[in-house]
């Protein structure tokens, strides 16, 4: 039996996204189906919500409603200092451990070569711009500790020699194997305190 169409398109949609299965997306929409219409709605609202308000910044390319992000455009902050970070989600997770004051900078990614991602697929050379246009003077590279995380971390350091800035490295007390957003707020805040030069 196959079900009606508005259903079956709603499974093929949901099964597009990371960590739905085609029974996940089955529960998703019978639940969608029993739900109150206004729960529904405010679902499909804030979709519609999230694809038409949020965009990169354009100084440090995290996600954001305003340009430049609040992170960027808050004078306490020390711009000074920049901390290297693959996605969105690792900024969220070095503020939730209270204590990096600086801004960041998202590479929207990590050099992978057996997945045909190099350095032109990430933000280096916006990376590179930023700091050669002065008023850096360290740069924390907070890459994950994986193999590719180690990769792009390295290649972040061989470019930045060629700089005046300091590079850093945050400190191994994020997991080996692990991302920045699966680590709780103490580890995170001495990972950055315990950074060493790259």
């Amino acid at each position: 039996m196959r079900y009606p169409r508005p259903i079956a398109r709603l499974i093929a949609e949901l099964t597009k996204l990371p960590g739905i299965g085609p029974r996940s997306a089955e529960r998703i929409v019978f639940h969608l189906l029993k739900a109150p219409e206004a729960d529904a709605a405010a679902l499909a609202a804030a979709v519609a919500d999230l694809r038409t308000t949020i965009h990169h910044c354009s100084v440090c390319y995290n996600l954001a409603e305003t340009d430049p992000c609040p992170i960027c455009a808050d004078g306490r902050r020390d711009a000074r200092l920049v901390c290297v970070v693959e996605r969105p989600a690792d900024v969220v997770a070095v503020e939730k451990a209270g204590t990096y004051r600086g801004v960041y900078h998202v590479l929207a990614g990590r050099l992978s070569p057996l997945d045909g991602v190099g350095p032109e697929a990430l933000r280096v050379r916006e990376l590179v711009e930023r700091v050669r246009k002065g008023g850096i003077a360290e740069v924390i590279i907070a890459t994950g500790s994986d193999v590719e995380g180690e990769a792009t971390a390295i290649y972040l350091a061989g470019l930045l020699k060629e700089t005046p800035v300091r590079a850093t490295r945050i400190a191994h007390g994020i997991p080996m194997g692990s991302s920045l957003d699966f680590s709780d707020e103490v580890t995170i805040s001495r990972a950055i305190e315990g950074r060493t030069p790259v």
